[in-house]
């Protein structure tokens, strides 16, 4: 990635529509409880994504969600998206989403990603995955993603999925509950662990983790900074700045709006590029 002629590089962004696989409408519902819930239908294709991105000169992280287990949809397929990373190899990076409940065959579609496409990090959503992640379950895939020393984002906190749906949709939020990454950290010191997303109502918790444990750092995106928790910005000016990533969540929320949210945010001029740019260098490897 040419990540001088980049202005930030967004660590965490969606991949919502599928040019290989045929329209998947099971399960709609929590499409459009989650619409209704951050006020956005905005469904781009991954084309359209990379587009509007190199146009704004900010490089791009992208994943989907594998949930085909908890939730029955058919996934994006990983190689899409590595496909499109491999034609803008100057500004996009993929990460992979394997379904934990996958075992031994998702750890090997984890080797085979790395070792023949590229992915260069994985992500999970414990809530809508429904599994937890210290569950022994998910170490054949942990151990992949250690062998190789890659990143892996975990969502944490509330979730808009299922939000206002009967029963929550059956999701668990306290799935995404951060401290429940700690053994996972210590367990996979090689792992760089993402706490993504102000982690409310843990906060606390995640700040905390991060403190204690070296290899655990913290994505900002999900939310306009303009709501983050006050000790969130108190952590990101000091003990945590070289460990804290922009991320925005598109297509939920724009770069353009985060960013200029950010500006007003009470963020220490020294720290904003490192959270705009420079931790994001360091933790894909290329500072």
């Amino acid at each position: 990635m040419k990540h001088e002629e980049l202005i930030a590089i967004d660590i965490h962004t969606h991949a919502e529509v599928s040019c290989w696989n045929p329209f998947d409408n099971y399960g709609e519902e929590y499409d459009r409880a989650a619409d209704k819930y951050f006020g956005s239908n905005r469904r781009p294709t991954i084309d359209e994504t990379v587009a509007y991105y190199r146009e704004k000169k900010i490089g791009l992280v992208m994943f989907t969600v594998d949930s085909e287990s908890q939730l029955g949809r058919r996934r994006i397929p990983n190689e899409e998206i590595c496909e499109a990373a491999q034609k803008n190899s100057d500004m996009m990076v993929a990460f992979a989403s394997i379904d934990p409940h996958k075992g031994k065959m998702g750890a090997r579609e984890a080797r085979r990603l790395i070792e023949e496409h590229g992915v260069k990090g994985f992500k999970f959503h414990p809530t809508v995955q429904g599994f937890l992640p210290y569950d022994k379950m998910a170490w054949p895939l942990y151990e992949v993603i250690a062998e190789h020393k890659l990143p892996a984002i975990f969502h944490s906190g509330h979730s808009g999925i299922g939000s206002g749906m009967r029963c929550g949709g059956g999701l668990r939020l306290q799935n995404s509950n951060p401290m429940l990454l700690e053994d996972v950290a210590i367990d996979f010191p090689d792992i760089q662990i993402v706490i993504a997303h102000p982690s409310w109502p843990w906060q606390d918790e995640a700040l905390s983790l991060a403190l204690h444990k070296p290899n655990v750092w913290i994505d900002l995106s999900g939310w306009s900074p303009k709501y983050f928790p006050a000790q969130l910005v108190q952590y990101a000016n000091t003990l945590l700045k070289d460990r804290m990533l922009f991320g925005s969540d598109y297509p939920l929320i724009t770069p353009e709006r985060w960013m200029a949210d950010f500006k007003e945010a009470g963020f220490k001029e020294k720290v904003q590029p490192l959270i705009l740019k420079e931790n994001a260098k360091r933790l894909l490897g290329w500072a």
